[in-house]
């Protein structure tokens, strides 16, 4: 007999210092997303959902901007959150180290926030 172990998703938020050079941003502005063009289902012939593109949000922090990505990983078996700040660990940003595991892999994703984890399979006894 097998055991397959179970599954969950979780979603993330990662955090990261404004990245942009003219200091006039305001929360709810994205770089990523103002840079890529808005007609790109015409252009590429694609909707933007479609493209790996990492979209960074700018949102206040402190009275001051930063970035904030979101992330959602399936297949998670397992997360970790160290006890101490790791060396990649930034303290005037939101979050922490958090180690997710899937089958065979290890992904650390620095300076995140849980969001919220999830069964993927609520039924499965």
């Amino acid at each position: 007999m097998t055991v397959v172990p179970a599954t969950m998703f979780a979603h993330v938020y990662q955090y990261q210092h404004e990245q942009v050079e003219d200091g006039n941003r305001t929360a709810g502005e994205s770089q990523t997303e103002d840079s890529i063009n808005k007609d790109a289902e015409e252009y590429f012939g694609k909707s933007m959902s479609e493209f790996d593109a990492e979209i960074w949000e700018t949102v206040e922090h402190d009275g001051d901007p930063i970035q904030r990505r979101s992330i959602t990983i399936d297949a998670v078996i397992g997360i970790s959150v160290p006890e101490e700040p790791t060396d990649e660990d930034d303290p005037a940003l939101p979050g922490q180290s958090i180690q997710i595991r899937t089958s065979g892999d290890e992904t650390v994703i620095p300076q995140a926030e849980i969001v919220e984890v999830q069964d993927a399979n609520p039924d499965e006894t």
